[in-house]
Formats: C-alpha cells, sequence, structure tokens
C-alpha cells in the first residue's frame, strides 16, 4: 500500500556500513516534484568523501577481506537475502520514488519488482562464472580465470532510480566487484535506504558505498579517480563525454555508458490492429512521463494510415490522465524538476516555431507542480529540432513516410542508436528493417521489452558496452591467462 508521506528515514552518506556526514557538513534540499516543495536535506559527497568511500571500497577488494575470500554460492545469498529485504519493504521503497521522482506509485512498484528480479538473474551467476583450458604446444598446461575487475564507480540518473541501481549492482556484485554508488542528487533517497538493507542482509563493510552528490563534484570525482578500475554510467551523451574524457585523462579506466537516444517506431500500413499500434506508440513515447532513454520518440507512420493514426493518437493524448502520483488513476505525474520542465517546453516552442502541427497539449498543467500536458505533433520533418534531438519529456512526434527503404534510412539519419521498433504482420518486412536499422535493440510488435537476461546498450553516440544478459558479466570482468610448465615424466 502507498504511503503517501513516508518516513525519510536515511540521508547521510553510506560508506564502510555505516551512515556518516559529509566532510564538509555540506547538504542538498530534495524536492518532492508534485507540490515543489522540500522533501529533506541529504549529505552532499564531495571530493574527500569518494576517496573514503573508495578507500573502503578498496579495503573490501583487498586479497583477503571477507568478500574476496567468500565463496561463490554465499555471495548468491547475500545477494538473494537483499532481494528479500527489498520486497519485505517494496510499498516503502516505491513510496520514496514517487515522492521524490514524480513516477505514478503503480509504476514505482513495476520498477521495484523488475528490480528485484534483476539482482536475482545475477544472483544466479554468482557460481557460474569460469574460464577454460586451452591446449600448448610441448610441456605446458594453460587456463584462464575470469576475475572481477575491481572497484567500479558507477553513475546512475533520476528517471528509474531503484531500477537503474539494480542493473549496475546485479553485474558487479555477481562477479565479485565493489562498488562506490552515486544516485542522482534529485533522486537519492531510495537508494540510501538500500544501503540500510545491504547493511541489514549481512554484506561486508565496503562492499557497497553510496556517496550522493552533485555531478560536477561527486560524479568527477568518481570518473577521475585514481584508484577505480570501471565507471558504469548512465545519463546523457554530453556528460558521458565528459565522463569518457575524465577516465582516460586519469587511469584509462574500463567505461560501460547508456546514453540518449532518438528512437524510431514504424508503424507499417500492415501494422494490424490501427488502435492497438496506437497504443503501443502512445506508451513507447509517454510511458515514464517521455523520460526514458529508449523512448520511442520518432512515430513514423505509413502515409495510407496516416491522418486516421493521428487522430486516434490526440484521443488517447487528451484522454491521459495527468496529476497526483499516489492517486491509482493518474497515468503521468510531474516531470522530475523545474529544469526539465522549462526544457521540455522549449522543446515544445521550437516544434511550434519550426513549422510543425500542435495537436494537444502543448502547455504546463496547473501553476503547482511540474506537470506537463501530453503533447502530440504531427506534419513533422526530419529536419525539425523535436526530431533530432531528445526531448526526454511528454512528446509525441509523427512523421509520415511513403517506403520501407525510405525509412530505414530516415531511422538511421541520428546521432543515437539506443533502440527502435517496428509494427507489422509482413515477417518480411520486420526482418529487414531489423537487419538494416542501427540500433542496440529492436523490438517487433512490441516497444520497451528490456528483461534482466537481455543485452541492452546503443550504437554511435547512445553508448558503450552493454548491460543485463550474460553480456552484462564481461563488463565488470578481466581474463587472467595462466600458463605453467609441466615438468616431463620420468616414467
Amino acid at each position: 500500500m502507498a504511503l503517501r508521506n513516508p518516513e525519510i528515514k536515511y540521508t547521510k552518506l553510506f560508506i564502510n556500513n555505516e551512515f556518516v556526514d559529509a566532510a564538509s557538513g555540506r547538504t542538498f534540499p530534495v524536492i518532492n516534484p508534485s507540490t515543489e516543495e522540500v522533501i529533506c536535506a541529504v549529505a552532499e559527497a564531495g571530493v574527500e568523501d569518494v576517496d573514503k568511500a573508495v578507500l573502503a571500497a578498496s579495503n573490501a577488494f583487498s586479497p583477503t577481506s571477507p568478500w574476496r575470500t567468500m565463496g561463490a554460492s554465499e555471495r548468491a545469498q547475500l545477494m538473494n537475502k537483499l532481494c528479500e529485504l527489498m520486497r519485505r519493504d517494496e510499498c516503502y521503497l516505491a513510496s520514496l520514488d514517487t515522492l521524490d521522482n514524480g513516477k505514478p506509485y503503480t509504476e514505482s512498484l513495476c520498477d521495484l519488482d523488475y528490480s528485484i528480479k534483476t539482482l536475482q538473474y545475477y544472483a544466479g551467476w554468482c557460481d557460474k562464472i569460469h574460464g577454460h583450458t586451452i591446449p600448448c604446444d610441448g610441456g605446458y598446461m594453460c587456463l584462464t580465470r575470469r576475475e572481477a575487475v575491481g572497484v567500479v564507480g558507477q553513475i546512475i540518473p533520476w528517471n528509474y532510480p531503484v531500477m537503474m541501481l539494480a542493473w549496475k549492482w546485479g553485474p558487479a556484485l555477481a562477479v565479485g566487484c565493489t562498488i562506490v554508488l552515486k544516485p542522482a542528487e534529485l533522486t537519492p533517497i531510495s537508494s540510501l535506504y538500500i544501503g540500510a538493507l545491504v547493511k541489514e542482509a549481512g554484506f561486508p563493510p565496503g562492499v557497497i558505498n553510496i556517496v550522493p552528490g552533485m555531478g560536477n563534484v561527486a560524479g568527477h570525482a568518481i570518473a577521475n579517480h585514481l584508484n577505480i578500475d570501471k565507471v558504469a554510467f548512465t545519463g546523457s551523451t554530453a556528460v558521458g563525454r565528459k565522463v569518457m574524457q575524465a577516465a582516460s585523462l586519469s587511469n584509462l579506466k574500463r567505461l560501460t555508458m547508456e546514453l540518449g537516444g532518438k528512437s524510431p517506431v514504424v508503424v507499417c500500413e500492415d501494422c494490424g490492429n490501427l488502435d492497438e499500434a496506437v497504443e503501443l506508440c502512445h506508451s513507447a513515447v509517454f510511458s515514464n512521463h517521455g523520460q526514458n532513454c529508449c523512448a520511442g520518440s520518432r512515430t513514423f507512420v505509413h502515409e495510407s494510415i496516416y491522418e486516421d493514426f493521428v487522430k486516434r493518437s490526440v484521443r488517447l493524448a487528451q484522454e491521459r490522465v495527468v496529476g497526483d502520483p499516489f492517486d491509482e488513476k493518474t497515468l503521468q505525474g510531474p516531470q522530475v524538476s523545474q529544469t526539465q520542465m522549462e526544457r521540455i517546453l522549449g522543446y515544445i516552442e521550437k516544434g511550434k516555431s519550426e513549422g510543425a502541427t500542435l495537436e494537444c497539449g502543448g502547455s504546463r498543467l496547473g501553476n503547482k507542480g511540474y506537470f506537463i500536458q501530453p503533447t502530440v505533433f504531427s506534419n513533422v520533418t526530419d529536419d525539425m529540432t523535436i526530431a533530432k534531438e531528445e526531448i526526454f519529456g511528454p512528446v509525441q512526434a509523427i512523421l509520415k513516410y511513403s517506403t520501407m527503404d525510405e525509412v530505414i534510412d530516415r531511422s538511421n539519419k541520428t546521432e543515437y542508436g539506443l533502440a527502435s521498433g517496428i509494427l507489422t504482420t509482413d515477417i518480411n518486412k520486420a526482418l529487414t528493417f531489423a537487419q538494416a536499422v542501427r540500433a542496440g535493440s529492436v523490438w517487433v510488435n512490441c516497444y520497451d521489452m528490456c528483461l534482466p537476461q537481455t543485452p541492452f546498450g546503443g550504437y554511435k553516440q547512445s553508448g558503450h558496452g552493454r548491460e543485463l544478459g550474460e553480456e552484462g558479466l564481461a563488463e565488470y570482468l578481466e581474463t587472467k591467462t595462466i600458463t605453467i610448465k609441466v615438468p616431463h615424466s620420468s616414467l
């Protein structure tokens, strides 16, 4: 059951299994985006705090530490225990995310369920990571070991606070890394509570450390730290460039980056049930208030069904319930911050000024909270800003196309390549599109079907590496080759 005013139990940094104040004593406010009121003040990590967290993680990764000498199956037991505690407290955790993120409580609950399943999936991998023996010429034996990369820094965004934590922690813990996590400054409170569950579950001190703070201070310190072996970052492409530069100029640490997207969804003339196609495309862009890196934010519709598709899309957007995220009828809460709201409204103005047809929405909803009307544009062309740049808000841009070759070419004319989708009853069209589109995920007659066991990541400027699935483990592993000279037998 949702807790409209959940008690905020933890607001300090979590380092070495203890909650501590920032060295500077500084705090920052966390804002409720529905009311614009301050929820609480959270300790603001600085460089010194990141150093302390990295030291704790380094000590926890030392060869004789309890974490490094722990059996793989015991590591899995700890992960599963954490999942049990998260399940026990899922209503409370979901309420925290709804409070500081603004997403509907029902969506927060779904996020929690998915996050737990992700951690459980990776717990199952703990004792299944192994190397190989390799035949050698002469009197040699060769084998490989798959070993944890070491101390990892993880920087997560505000759009899926618990889910992004699970995506990052799952593979890192499964292989035996230790962690310094920086949650987004807009949504840190659920991460800190999970820190308390980490201690309750029995994880050794230093294995997981949580340092909320500003990106240009705490995030920068993580990306530049000489004793962090790998950074996993999810966020904008612009910030991803800074993280990559910092990693290269410090110690050439390894990177996994899941960045922005401008993903196409192609609706063919033979899509089948048009109402279902309209609803799927609506969910692809409006889910999570449009604050989704793989949102289907370019809706390409075949010219033969375009006008009808637009009319039905407008009707669906107008029916979308926007309001109190704790109300079970609400489908869309506020945007996460005033900055995000103003940014989205700026894109809407660009859409209008550049000649797109505003079919519905287009304005702020009310004068309290960061609510935006669900917005639909038609007659959008590829050269318009709303068709090229990531809006990250509840704005659907509907474009018209004529042929499959044309729409494939237009789908690929973007600096991004995170996701894509096609709706068709023709398997040949589906396969042609799936092979030709340059995107990390292709969804056929569905969208945003991310599962713990399926790799996720992007082409081009949508990032490097993959998360989830078996491939997600590889990003946290080193391969060590051991070659042994075997003495000749005297027998």
